[in-house]
């Protein structure tokens, strides 16, 4: 069994902290979208349930370039 005290933190909080942020800028950017790439309901559950790649794969495939 892993204890949180022989975590190294150092190293985990800064990625954590990106992905927080990530996932908050996705969210925001889809919600003042009005159309992306592929269904519009599919995006928030991709965000949020595909820890840091839901967010680099929306960025990259889900907004429509305008």
């Amino acid at each position: 069994m892993i204890l949180l005290t022989t975590i190294n933190w150092a190293l985990i909080a800064p990625i954590l902290i990106i992905e927080f942020i990530l996932k908050i800028v996705a969210l925001i950017d889809w919600i003042k979208s009005e159309d992306t790439n592929g269904p519009r309901w599919l995006w928030p559950i991709l965000i949020l349930a595909v820890s840091l790649f839901g967010s680099v794969a929306y960025f990259i495939f889900g907004r429509r370039q305008q």
